[in-house]
């Protein structure tokens, strides 16, 4: 086999199930391999940001590899902001990028593509990649290709692999992966005895769980864990949708002064707050009703955990789940908790549309059809979501790029086969929502949501008095058809009802609803946000 075939090969092995990318000349030749073997399938979208986002939501939703592959310069470097926001969000995506071959790299003239230096791409990844690697060497590309692909599930980062494009062809050798990652078992004991201990002696424990909690597959063991120690779950803000569909004691999702105050009670009165694959970020912290003394809490995050002063370096999170697993080996503790609410029951009338009577009418839709993954953007789409009872959801919570939705929903279906419900404003949809165009090659068929209020309603929220916000109507539901789907507005809830009913029978091709929202109305929970911001702002 030649370089190309046994990485991807190697790709497939670690967890890859397809290829999101956009080819270019620097990346014609692997492209052609891709496309020959037939080892992963290949789905080419419209713009690199695109291929990015939805390679990262394919990673996201099944806690394997998502690769996107692009050529050298041009291509790589338009894809710079989706890579980010996977590092940011410790999501495991490869980036493939072809780049100039050997003869091209000394010919002394600058290549086209180029920017600063050939190596300036290659030096521009260091800062959003756990690591890196350019196969210019056949004799060494199977260790480099199994060290990068362990340290991107290993970390759960993204990575990046560079081929230049005399090398795709080149004989190559099988790549073996590396062993797995050996764990100190007296400091791994150590520590889940520190952890349990914490977790006993607390009154009000309480677990918080994470991203890195699906990125390692660990829902079903989270679950079971507890229960056993009987332990109430919340999730943050970034981990919506984690445990939607585990038995788990789930109270609902903590986000400080813009949540539900019984849900910011449980969790900034805790005693024994267990962090567990959170990242410590402003937006799952900052709008504390009460600041949150991380010192007082267990962190179990990065490979390793914190506990009050000191740290237990290189305890992969799985490692500490399956041992604390082995010493708490059940039956389940008996305690019951009150889940969060959700609002059902849309008033099928001539009222104007609110984003919370989007929420509701998701959740009628989910009560009578079952639950759909959901892919948002960024906005009070996102907002919104916190407002639909737990389903699966990517949504860049941390991060917070616009652009998200559209690709990301794409690559749900790709991922799962199932069908996805995207939630996106118009903003958003401008950058990247014309990606549905690619639908119809593929079979997908996604139901969008699209929350036109003609503005960037969320950063109006904060600077009311600036005009910039202003978006102006751009027609987005007559578009559809040109794109390959059925698109309709809708202005009233008895509208927006027969809209979704109609979009849920219709298979085959994408489904865009155009929900028209008055300015300045919000949903309830980034109304509350907003307040409580304001509210803390004012305060210092």
């Amino acid at each position: 086999m030649n370089l190309t075939e046994q990485l991807l090969t190697a790709l497939k092995k670690h967890g890859a199930r397809q290829i999101f990318g956009i080819p270019g000349d620097f990346a014609l030749p692997y492209f052609r391999i891709i496309e020959e073997s037939q080892i992963l399938p290949l789905y080419t979208l419209s713009h690199e940001p695109g291929v990015g986002f939805a390679a990262d939501a394919a990673a996201r939703i099944n806690g394997s590899l998502g690769v996107a592959a692009v050529t050298y310069g041009a291509g790589a470097l338009n894809m710079i902001n989706s890579v980010a926001a996977a590092f940011a969000e410790k999501s495991p995506l490869v980036v493939l990028s072809g780049g100039p071959g050997k003869n091209e790299s000394r010919s002394g003239l600058l290549l086209h593509h180029q920017a600063k230096t050939l190596d300036s791409q290659f030096q521009i990844f260091k800062e959003i990649t756990c690591d890196q690697v350019r196969l210019d060497d056949a004799d060494r590309a199977p260790a480099d290709i199994a060290r990068v692909l362990a340290n991107c599930l290993r970390h759960s980062e993204p990575v990046y692999i560079e081929i230049p494009r005399d090398m795709v062809a080149v004989p190559c050798l099988e790549v073996v992966p590396e062993a797995a990652f050996k764990v100190d078992p007296d400091a791994l004991d150590a520590c889940v005895d520190e952890i349990l201990e914490r977790l006993a002696s607390a009154k009000s424990p309480v677990l918080m769980a994470g991203v890195e909690v699906r990125r390692y597959g660990l829902e079903d063991k989270v679950a079971t864990l507890s229960r056993r120690l009987g332990l109430p779950v919340v999730t943050s803000f970034m981990g919506r949708g984690l445990l939607a569909d585990q038995d788990a004691p789930l109270v609902g999702t903590y986000m400080g002064v813009a949540g539900f105050p019984e849900v910011t009670q449980l969790v900034e009165s805790s005693d024994g707050l267990f962090l567990l694959g959170e990242i410590i970020c402003d937006t799952n912290f900052a709008v504390s009703e009460t600041k949150i003394d991380m010192r007082k809490t267990i962190q179990a995050l990065n490979g390793q955990v914190n506990i009050g002063y000191h740290t237990y370096a290189d305890l992969p999170l799985a490692a500490v789940v399956n041992r604390m697993l082995e010493r708490v080996p059940g039956p389940d503790k008996a305690f019951s908790v009150t889940p969060q609410s959700f609002p059902t029951g849309l008033a099928e009338d001539d009222q104007s549309i609110t984003p919370t009577d989007i929420a509701t009418a998701v959740n009628d839709l989910m009560a009578r059809h079952g639950k759909m993954p959901m892919a948002s953007d960024m906005g009070d789409c996102l907002f919104t979501a916190m407002e639909i009872s737990h389903t699966a959801l990517v949504a860049p919570g941390y991060y917070a790029t616009m652009g998200f939705g559209v690709p990301a929903g794409l690559g749900l279906q790709a991922a799962t086969g199932e069908r996805p419900l995207i939630l996106v404003g118009d903003g958003a949809f401008q950058m990247t929502g014309w990606e549905l165009g690619n639908c119809k090659r593929y079979g997908w068929d996604p139901i969008v949501l699209l929350f036109n209020n003609a503005s960037w309603e969320m950063l109006r929220t904060f600077q009311p008095e600036s005009h910039f916000n202003d978006l102006g109507h751009w027609g987005f539901a007559e578009m559809a058809a040109g794109l390959g789907g059925d698109g309709v507005r809708v202005s009233t809830r008895a509208e927006l009802k027969r809209a979704l009913d109609k979009a849920m029978a219709t298979r085959g091709k994408f489904q865009l609803i155009e929900v028209t929202i008055p300015s300045g109305v919000l949903s309830n929970t980034l109304a509350r946000f907003v307040a409580g911001v304001k509210r803390l702002n004012a305060v210092k």
